[in-house]
């Protein structure tokens, strides 16, 4: 017989200085920022047992994270490369590409869908559409959904 899971919601007050650690851990780790274990453990102040024993029990809440994305349009010409130096642009922004939906070129034009993660530059959005139908090749960009 399967054991029932039940979750909670705790404020960051209330939950054991060592769960704590083991986020910051797993974040030192998983980002790249230590390079083993070992090291994150050492960096945040905890043994790998209690680390271990943890890891797979507790998560931020990111509460707001979600939902912040647009769909945006475009249509371009059918070119090698054109396709990364879009990409290029939007990553200057810090963004995160979800979805990407190319139709099949029809006399060198293509249309371009892309649902991007906006919600670390939710105010820099126009600046990034501009910039995106500055790259040569693009003939318009236009948002047609926003979350």
């Amino acid at each position: 017989m399967s054991e029932k899971t039940n979750y909670f919601v705790l404020k960051e007050k209330a939950v054991p200085e060592v769960l704590l650690k083991v986020v910051e851990a797993k974040r030192l780790f998983e980002s790249g920022k230590a390079a083993s274990v070992q090291d994150a453990t050492d960096a945040v102040g905890i043994s790998r047992s209690s680390f271990y024993k943890y890891k797979d029990d507790i998560f931020p809440f990111h509460e707001n994270e979600r939902g912040k994305s647009i769909t945006l349009v475009l249509q371009l010409d059918d070119e090698p490369g054109l396709l990364s130096n879009i990409l290029r642009a939007i990553d200057k922004f810090k963004c995160n590409i979800m979805t990407i939906h190319q139709s099949v070129p029809i006399n060198g034009i293509a249309s371009l869908t892309l649902s991007i993660d906006v919600f670390h530059t939710e105010d820099k959005v126009d600046e990034m559409v501009s910039n995106i139908e500055q790259v040569e090749g693009v003939h318009y960009a236009k948002i047609i959904a926003r979350e």
